[in-house]
């Protein structure tokens, strides 16, 4: 059997450790649009953007680790379709690589700010390249306007912070992060910001940037404006599929599969970022943007590619986490609906809320309390009713 992976980030590394791990001998090749060796993601806006890393401690494998895993690893060539019903991968080089089992891994890409000039000083962070690009703007202590109220916002946002630099945040939301918390507990993040001096600006989108060949100014809805000399795009990602277009493989908000991880055309399967599979226990599609789910979800790939007639499904508890201003956000299972507070300091550095579905416990919400959350994971995994969950 022939394995290929299109991907080599940690969702594609992962699945092939996997396969290694159970025994399997066969070949694998593993395409990588990026000329460099796998890095994780998670240090580039924390330990690569402060400079407390040098780039290639963020590697996720030293070249002897890679090595022993027998790949045939094609780096700086981009996968741009498939043929399903001949079972090959086309790559932009004009070359053709064949397989019995495919591996989409090929994550997603950071979403732009639409309507605005191309302008020096306007970034976003989602590559290594990003991040060393990003460094060297906040190294010359700019004023910093980050646009979106998400993690990788804000964690830029407490980097330029540490910094001592002037920070606005434009969130188009009232609340911060209220889609994926709830508006309490979205309020609780927002307050974490305002405490260590960054402004945000709620309810704001932005109509326009202002500049030469560099960004000056930023302008919002409300005719007000913010001067900035760095303006740092969070708008969330994109599922990469844009090279599947045409490949007949059903894609919606990322490559489309069912419980296993199984996508529309046989022998094809997704992991990771660009992956949108059916959970069993919620009973609805999920795509998750989380380390953990790469991880974990590369697992299952690799077990059911290995025993096709006995596949198992894929039913995590989503697990997520980010660092700010020295505090720990962690946030497991489905934070949807009103949140409980179960704990919570005076000064609010350290707060627990539970969020519930009827009388099931359906998420957990922790800042610095990475203990107590960790036994609430144990109990949505458990299917733990409410009650349950209040007496722990």
């Amino acid at each position: 059997m022939r394995i290929v992976v299109v991907g080599a980030s940690l969702a594609g590394l992962s699945t092939v450790e996997a396969l290694r791990k159970h025994g399997f001998d066969g070949a694998i090749t593993v395409v990588g649009d990026e000329s460099l060796l796998p890095y994780d993601r998670p240090p580039l806006s924390k330990q690569v953007l402060s400079g407390s890393w040098q780039p290639e401690r963020g590697m996720l494998r030293t070249d002897e680790a890679l090595e022993a895993l027998d790949t045939d690893l094609l780096l700086g060539t981009a996968a741009v379709d498939v043929d399903a019903t001949a079972k090959m991968v086309d790559l932009a080089d004009g070359s053709r690589v064949p397989y019995d089992a495919l591996v989409i891994a090929t994550g997603a890409k950071a979403r732009p700010l639409s309507g605005t000039p191309q302008l020096a000083g306007v970034q976003t962070l989602r590559t290594l390249d990003d991040a060393i690009a990003l460094k060297h703007e906040l190294d010359h202590g700019p004023r910093v306007v980050v646009i979106g109220g998400g993690f990788v916002g804000a964690e830029v946002a407490a980097e330029a912070r540490r910094r001592e630099l002037d920070v606005t945040i434009v969130e188009m939301l009232p609340v911060p992060l209220s889609r994926g918390l709830g508006e309490q507990m979205g309020t609780v993040c927002a307050q974490l910001h305002t405490r260590h001096g960054t402004r945000v600006r709620c309810g704001r989108t932005v109509s326009g940037l202002d500049g030469t060949r560099r960004v000056e100014r930023v302008r919002l809805d409300d005719e007000s404006s913010l001067e900035a000399d760095l303006v740092v795009v969070g708008v969330g990602a994109a599922p990469a599929v844009d090279w599947l277009r045409d490949s007949g493989i059903e894609l919606g908000d990322g490559v489309h599969l069912d419980a296993y991880c199984r996508a529309s055309a046989a022998g094809v399967y997704a992991v990771g970022d660009v992956a949108r599979w059916f959970h069993q226990d919620y009973g609805c599609h999920l795509r998750l943007e989380h380390w953990t789910n790469a991880k974990e979800q590369a697992a299952v790939v690799a077990r059911n590619i290995l025993s096709p007639e006995a596949p198992v499904p894929y039913t995590p508890v989503p697990y997520v986490w980010s660092d700010q201003y020295g505090s720990r956000i962690q946030i497991v299972g489905r934070s949807t609906g009103d949140a409980h507070v179960v704990n919570e300091s005076a000064d609010r550095n350290r707060v627990v809320a539970l969020y519930r579905t009827d009388d099931r416990l359906v998420g957990a919400f922790a800042i610095n309390a990475a203990r107590q959350l960790l036994g609430y994971r144990r109990l949505l995994a458990q299917g733990a009713s409410w009650q349950d969950a209040l007496a722990a």
